[in-house]
């Protein structure tokens, strides 16, 4: 099974709880604080395996989720740190935020990494609070909530060549001639329905990688067909080939399906367009290959064009090595367009305040990720954590917000789930 792409849900780890703990021995009668800190949750990495060729691994995994850390001990014992999740994913995955649609990582080489969603910190023991003017602190945190994100996984195969052209025009058949690979062959449209990959090994030990490309019908870049799941695996290949049917085989016309498949390039994608190109001249077994490639190369003089017959394995030697040839003279190219680089980079915007306040029917709804995760790291059954909770929000500014905007005494405050009364 070839699945290439996949939506997953995941859950960082929790932090471990702080602990709230005083010494407590035979000779020290006011023993001091000794509650350790918790430990980290684990996070989500999703990480290279050259060996993993599909998503199939993701494919029935709904929801992810790490471990909470270990809750801090007395005697100053700190919890331990959850273990990672590394989730093992094929080269050329690319992970998008489901929600806004931004990549957040392109993982293309074997064993690159990267953290999807961190685990929450530790929430601190009461020994970590103790100060010279509190050196008893009878509270301790909560540990942090872990991220949580559903993300999109879009695999883009990772080939030197794509195979391109229309549909049983030869593709899958040069693939099984000229590599290991065993890609489905048959005489109707639309035998290759996801793309093969094949390895080429030369007799000077020089080899490269090719992919067969599911077929283009007209309208692929709009979506028709399998363009886009083709149109999206051309974007990673270093060569498009595009396979010609020279011999007119089911009354092909070979200059206009090489126009065809050029237009639907062109709209798709400005680096795709500029990709370097060649053309292999399958079928000129046939009657009419040779006058129709006469008029084809009349018709496009600057292409480069490799004439070939598949099905009696002709001229496919010299094809691999001038393949091989334009593959080592090519200079290395990034992944992206420079002009394509904004749709691809997650932008941070640092607001005035931390946090946002709306009058919702007579409520007071405050919003902000640093007052939410104060909010689930307090524990509200120590009296001394609900003191500094409410001090950290004056330290915000919150209360004279709530003033400025009209709150009055007595006034329901909610914050998530939860409703407060606000009050001196």
């Amino acid at each position: 099974m070839f699945v290439d792409e996949t939506t997953i849900k995941l859950i960082a780890g929790k932090g471990g709880d702080g602990c709230t703990s005083f010494r407590r021995e035979k000779y020290v009668p006011m023993g001091g604080p000794d509650g350790g800190n918790g430990g980290k949750g684990g996070d989500i990495i999703f990480q290279v395996d050259k060996g993993l060729k599909t998503l199939v691994d993701l494919r029935f995994k709904k929801q992810v989720k790490a471990d909470k850390g270990v809750n801090g001990k007395g005697s100053t014992r700190n919890g331990a740190n959850a273990q990672d999740v590394i989730l093992k994913v094929p080269e050329g995955t690319t992970i998008y935020d489901a929600d806004t649609n931004l990549i957040l990582a392109d993982l293309v080489k074997d064993k690159d990494m990267f953290i999807v969603c961190h685990g929450g910190r530790g929430g601190r023991g009461n020994k970590a609070f103790a100060t010279h003017n509190e050196p008893a602190p009878k509270f301790s945190e909560l540990g942090c909530p872990g991220e949580e994100k559903l993300i999109k996984c879009e695999l883009k195969v990772m080939a030197d060549i794509g195979l391109i052209g229309m549909p049983s025009v030869g593709k899958s058949t040069i693939l099984s001639l000229i590599s290991s690979a065993k890609p489905k062959i048959g005489a109707y449209h639309f035998t290759t329905l996801n793309p093969n990959l094949g390895v080429v090994k030369l007799k000077d030990n020089r080899s490269f990688v090719m992919a067969d490309l599911p077929g283009l019908i007209e309208g692929a870049s709009s979506g028709l067909g399998l363009g886009h799941k083709f149109l999206r695996h051309a974007m990673r290949t270093k060569i498009l080939a595009h396979v010609i049917d020279m011999g007119s085989f089911e009354g092909r016309n070979p200059i206009d399906d090489y126009r065809n498949i050029r237009n639907e390039i062109e709209k798709f994608s400005d680096k795709l367009k500029n990709k370097k190109e060649v053309v292999i001249a399958n079928k000129m077994d046939l009657e009419n290959a040779k006058e129709n490639l006469e008029n084809f190369k009349k018709s496009f003089p600057d292409l480069q064009v490799f004439e070939i017959s598949a099905i009696n394995n002709e001229g496919l030697d010299n094809l691999l090595n001038n393949l091989a040839d334009i593959l080592s003279d090519l200079p290395k190219e990034d992944i992206y367009h420079e002009n394509e680089y904004e749709s691809y980079i997650i932008y941070k915007f640092q607001n005035e305040k931390p946090y946002t306040i709306k009058n919702d029917n007579g409520v007071w709804v405050l919003e902000g990720k640093e007052i939410e995760e104060l909010f689930k790291m307090t524990r509200f059954t120590e009296d001394e954590a609900v003191i500094r909770f409410a001090r950290k929000l004056k330290g915000m500014g919150v209360e004279d917000e709530l003033e400025r905007l009209g709150a009055q005494r007595g006034d329901e405050v909610q914050i998530l789930d939860y409703i407060f009364e606000f009050k001196e």
